[in-house]
């Protein structure tokens, strides 16, 4: 990620809904994606398939740490995986947010990841 505040930012479309009936937030299926600011295309929300559980399975034992997981096949893909802990804070029904608390005490976070319905 290298150094310094990173802010990712979901938001996605309130259609009309109240924030009553809106559903969960993470349940909408298209994001628009922004970086600090700077838009960066879109993102669609997927179920875990058979590949994605492995993968979980194989950091599962990882408590804290960044990397890259070696392909098994030349075909595949090579999967770079962040694993850390986050504090989840919900302001509305329309916007979460989560901040990666880091280990070392600093006061702010180095990742903030936000879910914006507007």
């Amino acid at each position: 990620m290298g150094p310094g505040l990173v802010r990712i930012a979901f938001e996605c479309e309130n259609r009309g809904r109240t924030s009553q009936g809106a559903g969960r937030l993470l349940d909408e299926p298209a994001w628009r994606t922004y970086c600090n600011g700077n838009k960066l295309g879109s993102a669609t929300r997927v179920e875990c398939g058979e590949k994605e559980w492995k993968i979980l399975k194989v950091v599962e034992p990882i408590s804290m740490g960044a990397g890259v997981l070696g392909k098994e096949k030349e075909e595949e893909e090579e999967v770079i995986y962040m694993r850390a802990k986050f504090e989840r804070v919900v302001g509305t029904a329309n916007s979460e947010a989560f901040y990666m608390i880091n280990p070392d005490n600093k006061a702010a976070p180095e990742l903030s990841v936000y879910f914006l319905r507007a």
